[in-house]
């Protein structure tokens, strides 16, 4: 049977009923039930699989292919398949490579600090302190932005990196060590949203590292000034005499053996006086895990005194509140209490002083201790020992701790009373 060429006309193809009709060359004319038309280019691969591949609408409307473009898209069409080329293979490649090339236009345009601020975005939500997102921001803008803020995130490369962390790394040791491992983490965001491919020019392992000296090379540990343990009695008798809501809360703090953030965060829901006992959700903790602290009799005297003053009983309000309704104190605000008292320490060295007195002052295993700070257990021996909470021999160390604290003892040298510090809080 000879093959078709050309059968078709422009009025069959505007008139003929429900079926498929051949032109010849592979074209084919798709009539549905209801009068939709299409073009329809059928081919045999070497493998002798029949395929079909859609070639638009049929007619000569607006939008549709006419008869004379439907040919000429067949005859090409029909020059790949002589030439071993699948068309419809070849179809989806362009595309790909359309869309590829449309990504790679769009990661091009996006620069580092709008995926610097799309990630702090994304994650801020799950951050511990509502203020790390504004210490990203802020490290960034100082170090990182001057250099390759406005440049495109997939052009970043190891030379803008160490442009940045060059000049603060043996001058600014933290800061340059916090810098490139923020900017490790959106470099990473970004190549997880598609705009930027290959290794992240910000890692330390077989990158950065070989261009810098370890921190341990450059900086020693700085640890938290902290008043010796002996002291802490007459720093107690001082701090009683503070008024205002941040003595209480350092009082509180210090009782507690606790980090000044947890403090700050607590609110009355946390408190079982009844129980003596601090219940610090894991969202609140530095390890992520819920942590009990047995509260002495002093600390449960230290919330007595902010109860007398909290305006509602709503569970949720902060035990030491802020100024604004609904937020709580200042984290500065231990710290002016002891600038006041021109102490020469902090508040979180408070925790130094206790871990001192532990050791040197009481017979309670190094365990306990440990546990009372809610450090993370770094052995896997240490681990086997500590399965537990340590609860009740932690009660035990606490009530020593705030025995020793309200110990009487004289004004050392190393904090001075101050007179008339009251803003008619507790």
């Amino acid at each position: 049977m000879p093959r078709l060429t050309n059968a078709l006309t422009a009025a069959k193809v505007r008139t003929a009923s429900a079926g498929r009709y051949g032109d010849g060359g592979g074209l084919y004319l798709l009539v549905r039930d209801g009068g939709l038309r299409s073009w329809v280019f059928r081919y045999t691969m070497p493998s002798h699989k029949m395929r079909e591949m859609g070639l638009g609408r049929a007619g000569a409307s607006s939008g549709s292919v006419p008869l004379a473009e439907a040919r000429e898209k067949a005859a090409v069409l029909s020059k790949l398949v002589r030439a071993g080329i699948d068309p419809l293979a070849r179809r989806d490649a362009d595309e790909r490579a359309a869309r590829a090339a449309r990504q790679n236009a769009a990661s091009r345009a996006v620069t580092f600090q709008e995926a610097a601020e799309r990630y702090i975005a994304a994650n801020e939500a799950g951050w511990r302190n509502p203020k790390h997102a504004q210490q990203w921001a802020n490290t960034l803008k100082t170090y990182a932005y001057p250099h390759f803020g406005d440049i495109p995130v997939s052009e970043i490369a190891t030379g803008h990196v160490m442009a940045a962390l060059g000049p603060i790394w043996t001058v600014k040791a933290e800061t340059a060590s916090r810098l490139r491992g923020r900017v490790e983490a959106i470099l990473d965001f970004a190549k997880s949203r598609g705009w930027r491919h290959g290794d992240n020019p910000a890692a330390w392992k077989g990158n950065i590292a070989h261009n810098l000296p370890k921190r341990s090379k450059i900086a020693s540990v700085v640890h938290h000034p902290a008043l010796p343990w002996q002291d802490v009695p007459a720093f107690m008798v001082l701090l009683k005499q503070q008024k205002g809501i941040g003595a209480r809360a350092l009082e509180f703090t210090i009782y507690t053996a606790g980090r000044s953030g947890e403090t700050l965060g607590a609110r009355w829901s946390e408190m079982d006086t009844d129980n003596a006992l601090w219940t610090i959700p894991a969202s609140r903790m530095k390890a992520k895990k819920e942590h009990a602290v047995p509260l002495s009799g002093p600390a449960i005297a230290a919330l007595k005194q902010m109860a007398a003053w909290r305006p509602t009983t709503d569970p949720d309000e902060f035990v030491f509140p802020g100024a604004r309704h609904g937020h709580p104190l200042s984290n500065m605000s231990m710290t002016e209490v002891m600038r006041r008292m021109q102490a020469r320490a902090v508040p979180h060295g408070f925790r130094s002083s206790f871990r001192d007195f532990a050791a040197e002052s009481t017979s309670h295993p190094h365990e306990v201790a440990e546990a009372a700070l809610a450090h993370v257990v770094k052995t896997a021996v240490e681990a086997a020992y500590r399965r537990g909470d340590l609860l009740e021999k932690r009660r035990g160390l606490m009530n020593d701790w705030a025995e020793f604290c309200d110990r009487p003892a004289p004004v050392g040298d190393n904090v001075h009373a101050i007179r008339g510090a009251s803003n008619g809080r507790p």
